[in-house]
């Protein structure tokens, strides 16, 4: 891998793990990148900070921190660390200081997926109804590979908060989905606008990655050339 490029190191959001990255990966590893897709345990936001600071540890060049959707809480909390030149959200959920994520969130109508979600120790899973919300632009077939594989966040991360967000230091991307039932676009507009964020837009559902990748791409090659 070139020493040139910037290491890319991806977070992963809710109901996720880091294979959701797969259509991106080897792209950008041809590109001359150093790629790691951190696996995060969605027990605690401690818990996927120190995950992502793991894979930090792992490349060796400066990275830029990718993450989708919880996933940008996690790049939010540790993306201050020395060896982040960059963030990039896709349909993320960005807070400030204080500010969890059902806050941003609550702050506009609540996306159709809350109401899809069943809650059992202590864990919140998609319902088998719900992941047309979710993921309702991916061929069925996908979907339920979507919905077997979905790992389930613990209640209490929806709760946690940032002291120090990133994105007051380091500069910033946003891919907005604008068909989004999961994280409507309201509230991603408006975290990328505090944000100070570069903006672009994706006619998907939530998880553009699977769906329509090269638009994840371009924004990470964007933000990789600018660092």
């Amino acid at each position: 891998m070139s020493p040139s490029k910037p290491s890319i190191v991806f977070a992963h959001g809710l109901w996720a793990d880091g294979s959701c990255y797969s259509k991106l990966i080897p792209t950008l590893q041809r590109e001359g990148h150093e790629v790691v897709s951190a696996q995060n345990s969605l027990d605690s936001l401690e818990g996927d900070v120190d995950a992502v600071h793991r894979a930090l540890a792992r490349v060796n060049s400066p990275a830029i921190l990718v993450g989708h959707s919880w996933g940008g809480c996690v790049i939010t909390a540790a993306g201050t660390d020395d060896r982040v030149a960059g963030l990039v959200y896709i349909a993320a959920l960005g807070p400030d200081a204080g500010e969890n994520p059902q806050e941003l969130i609550g702050k506009f109508e609540a996306p159709p997926l809350f109401s899809r979600l069943d809650t059992e120790d202590d864990r919140i899973w998609i319902s088998r109804d719900g992941i047309s919300d979710f993921c309702g632009d991916l061929p069925k077939e996908d979907q339920k590979l979507v919905w077997a594989t979905q790992g389930a966040p613990r209640t209490a991360v929806l709760g946690a908060t940032i002291d120090n967000p990133a994105w007051k230091s380091k500069p910033s991307w946003f891919l907005v989905t604008t068909q989004d039932r999961a994280v409507n676009p309201e509230p991603q507009r408006f975290a990328a606008q505090r944000m100070g964020a570069t903006v672009a837009e994706v006619d998907s559902a939530h998880i553009p990655m699977l769906s329509q990748p090269d638009a994840v791409l371009d924004l990470i090659r964007t933000a990789a050339r600018s660092v």
